[in-house]
């Protein structure tokens, strides 16, 4: 393990554990802890290299549950836009774009949690909306699992549903821009040491977060997602204010 940080292995452990039990990915915790340690850029390419193996992992654990109809109207939107806003990515300033996207998970995620009467319509035109924003955030701050989370929410799935769809678009999302971030050159060669310890985190961490998951009540489950895209959009922020 000569030349690995440990302390971000162990991050990494923690965001994939987390990112199963909100059913939206660990990349909304890794890619803010990421920065810490790594240029945006390289966080972009390991992320996505990470999310594969995490995925997979997920799809396996959560075989049973996919909502079919949400593979279609939130995962080919994503898969499109992730396209767009990977080749973005290179020449738009993602300062600004990191500060928006914590304004927005903070804001959504309070409003939710404060006034839970609110509702999102489950419609297939939210789902669209919802899927092309949520890509075109992965692509361009390598995080939109959060989004799709929100988006997600409305339909009230049953959490194995819900985890399995999203991991199952999520591995849509990272196969495609893991090409495009090839192209891009985010993925280095000196960061490649990383690569066999995020793959069995991936699996590790979906394990551990599956069993923590089936102690957690159904009706408390869209309550923690939300409670934890909170958290995702503080970090962000608070990143932001002491570099």
């Amino acid at each position: 393990m000569k030349d690995v940080n440990i302390l971000f292995i162990l991050l990494a452990l923690i965001a994939e554990i987390l990112g199963t039990i909100g059913g939206f990915g660990s990349s909304v915790f890794f890619v803010p802890l990421g920065n810490f340690y790594f240029d945006f850029y390289s966080v972009l390419g390991l992320t996505a290299i990470f999310h594969l193996s995490s995925n997979l992992s997920k799809i396996f654990l959560f075989k049973k549950g996919l909502d079919k109809r949400l593979l279609w109207t939130i995962g080919i939107p994503s898969v499109v836009f992730v396209i767009v806003g990977g080749f973005l990515s290179r020449i738009l300033n993602s300062v600004f774009l990191e500060i928006f996207l914590g304004i927005f998970l903070v804001g959504f995620s309070l409003l939710f949690l404060i006034r839970s009467e609110v509702v999102v319509s489950p419609t297939n035109k939210n789902a669209i909306i919802g899927g092309s924003f949520s890509g075109f955030s992965a692509g361009l701050l390598g995080t939109g699992g959060a989004i799709r989370g929100l988006t997600m929410a409305a339909f009230n799935l049953e959490k194995s549903v819900f985890i399995a769809t999203s991991a199952f678009i999520d591995f849509m999302i990272d196969f495609t821009r893991t090409i495009v971030y090839y192209k891009n050159g985010y993925i280095h060669n000196h960061d490649l040491k990383y690569v066999p310890y995020l793959f069995v985190i991936g699996l590790v961490g979906s394990f551990i977060g599956k069993k923590i998951l089936a102690h957690i009540p159904q009706s408390k489950f869209r309550r923690l997602s939300l409670f934890l895209i909170l958290i995702i959009g503080i970090i962000t922020m608070t990143k932001l204010i002491f570099e």
